[in-house]
């Protein structure tokens, strides 16, 4: 075998050994599995948004004077309808902070929803308003499932973007930067526990 040919076929052989060790085909995995990922999260935000106005229309035939928090609820949900975070939105930690407070008013007026139905035992009897909220408060598993999810696959994803060797790879062949995380809303609130009185 001609000598050149021997030298290209152990070229190719070292740049092959080379790029396996690079990275590049896991940072491509992870980013691809952290952008699904966070479509399942979009997923079940629509979900409980799609299910509000159907609380709200039945909540409002028991609580007609209720009208502020009804109300409360229909513009939360409206500011997070007003926010659509794609994958590749999240590059920007600004947005994705505005979309994280956003559902956090739309949890907060939900809470706020519930509250007021304590006071209207028919409502609560009611078997359209008992199969809304049992849909409601699978969603809000399902979300807190789905955050879980997002978590892991982005904290594994910017450990393959902030760790040597990959890091190079991430940066310069790629153009990859870590991605935002889901933060607490209040960390004085989760931290402090909950005070009982009896």
């Amino acid at each position: 075998m001609p000598r050149s040919i021997t030298y290209m076929f152990y070229g190719f052989l070292l740049m092959a050994v080379s790029l396996s060790g690079c990275g590049y085909n896991d940072l491509q995995g992870l980013d691809e599995e952290t952008n699904a990922a966070w479509s399942e999260v979009l997923n079940q935000y629509q979900r409980r948004a799609d299910l509000i106005p159907n609380l709200v229309a039945t909540v409002k035939g028991y609580a007609a004077h209720e009208q502020e928090t009804l109300e409360g609820v229909t513009q939360a949900r409206s500011q997070v309808a007003g926010l659509t975070l794609t994958p590749e939105a999240l590059k920007d930690p600004a947005l994705f902070e505005k979309f994280q407070q956003a559902q956090q008013g739309l949890t907060s007026a939900l809470s706020r929803l519930m509250v007021v139905v304590e006071k209207y035992p028919d409502l609560k009897a009611n078997e359209n308003f008992r199969d809304l909220q049992s849909q409601l408060e699978g969603t809000e598993n399902r979300i807190t499932v789905a955050r879980k999810r997002y978590i892991e696959k982005v904290a594994e994803f910017n450990k393959g973007v902030r760790f040597f060797p990959t890091n190079l790879t991430a940066k310069y062949i790629l153009g990859l930067e870590v991605k935002p995380n889901f933060t607490v809303a209040d960390e004085k609130v989760v931290s402090t526990p909950p005070e009982v009185k009896f």
